[in-house]
């Protein structure tokens, strides 16, 4: 499984595939995350953007591979972890980026609350601020692998249904993500970190779920 999602991480990496949804991240962050602003506001922010962006860059892995090199993966390892290599390839690099941006957003963010008054330790805020970002990674990563092959084949409906599934995942509170993020902005009012530690068990268990099916379906 290490070689097929170093496979399809080279994949991803030699197409350049991933410029445009990283570059967008990366001007989602430069635009809202200003020196200066309250920490866990900044974190919470950060984490929100990588939630779409995620299930860009899993629909990206799991269509790269040509159709004829495709059914060479298959034929040699299986539908199912081929599929499922992909799957991780994409939450993989996602979750990469959002580990790189999580020290510099504590560097840059005041370590107060939102009324300035009370100060926010950074070691909690940096782990509160990695669950979240994880919660957000895993939202994303169902998301994108039910809104592509093999569950979803046509690329208009794709669309529609990422963008859809995104903003409900973001809004929704009913949603792991939204409430990782909630509880950022939350602490953020108060001063205290609250590590949302359920909404990230919610958010593990959907990603497994959604993988699971989409796997079997790549193996019908």
């Amino acid at each position: 499984m290490t070689a097929l999602v170093r496979y399809q991480a080279a994949l991803l990496a030699r197409s350049q595939r991933w410029l445009a949804p990283v570059l967008l991240y990366a001007a989602f962050v430069v635009t809202g995350v200003a020196w200066g602003q309250p920490v866990l506001d900044s974190l919470g922010y950060a984490a929100a953007g990588l939630l779409p962006v995620t299930a860009w860059l899993v629909q990206l892995c799991v269509t790269q591979e040509p159709p004829a090199a495709r059914t060479v993966t298959a034929a040699a390892v299986g539908s199912p972890k081929a599929h499922l290599a992909a799957l991780l390839a994409g939450a993989g690099c996602a979750g990469l980026l959002g580990v790189l941006v999580t020290p510099v957003v504590l560097l840059i963010s005041r370590p107060t609350g939102a009324d300035g008054t009370v100060r926010v330790a950074l070691p909690p805020a940096g782990a509160a601020g990695l669950l979240a970002t994880a919660c957000c990674v895993l939202t994303g990563a169902a998301i994108g692998a039910l809104c592509t092959r093999p569950l979803l084949h046509r690329r208009g409906w794709s669309l529609t249904g990422t963008a859809l599934l995104a903003l409900a995942a973001l809004v929704a509170g009913g949603s792991p993500a939204n409430a990782a993020v909630r509880g950022l902005v939350t602490g953020s009012r108060t001063g205290v970190v609250h590590p949302q530690v359920g909404a990230f068990a919610v958010a593990a268990v959907l990603a497994v779920a959604v993988a699971v099916l989409a796997c079997r379906r790549a193996a019908a």
